[in-house]
């Protein structure tokens, strides 16, 4: 039984991990609100470095449809600037020679529709690593079951929670994305 319970909690950590990263993305994805995630995780090229902007600068939402980017070396400005002109945010800044600033324009409906889109996509992906992760779980117990390890009636029933585990993950992949839907399609 401690190897099931190992194989368990070491599926839940993974599948945690993958519901971290889900989140992470998502917040990247842009709504007509600003947010510190539509910009972070963008990579300037500081002296011949892929670097995020959030380890360069400090970014804050002054207005709710304004984001601004302070960052700590000036010589940094027009790398960050250049970056977010590269990245497909569809957001132009603007740079007044200390900080760069970026109006959040509200999305057109069309915009919103493609964005959904992207959302599903996202998490269809999310559902693809979470199918995967209790794949190879499934493998590990047969292992156990074919090495007269676990009977074949705990290997059944540990089969039966690993999928349990599995569905609330899943479900979990969904609330996220009907969430971040619902905020794309408010007006």
């Amino acid at each position: 039984m401690d190897e099931i319970n190992q194989i368990f909690d070491n599926t839940k950590e993974r599948m945690e991990k993958s519901i971290e990263s889900l989140v992470r993305e998502l917040s990247s994805v842009r709504t007509g609100r600003a947010s510190t995630g539509l910009v972070e995780n963008i990579n300037v090229d500081y002296y011949g470095t892929p670097t995020p902007i959030n380890q360069l600068s400090s970014i804050s939402i002054p207005e709710a449809r304004s984001i601004t980017i302070q960052p700590w070396d000036q010589n940094a400005l027009i790398e960050i600037e250049k970056a977010l002109l590269q990245s497909n945010l569809g957001m132009t800044p603007t740079n007044d020679g200390e900080m760069i600033r970026i109006n959040v324009p509200a999305l057109t409906e069309e915009r919103r529709k493609e964005m959904v889109k992207s959302v599903g996509g996202i998490s269809e992906n999310s559902n693809v690593s979470l199918r995967n992760i209790r794949r190879d779980s499934l493998e590990k117990l047969r292992d156990l079951e074919k090495d007269k390890t676990i009977s074949q009636d705990e290997s059944k029933k540990a089969q039966q929670d690993l999928q349990k585990i599995t569905d609330d993950f899943t479900a979990k992949v969904d609330n996220l994305k009907k969430d971040k839907e619902n905020e794309l399609l408010q007006i």
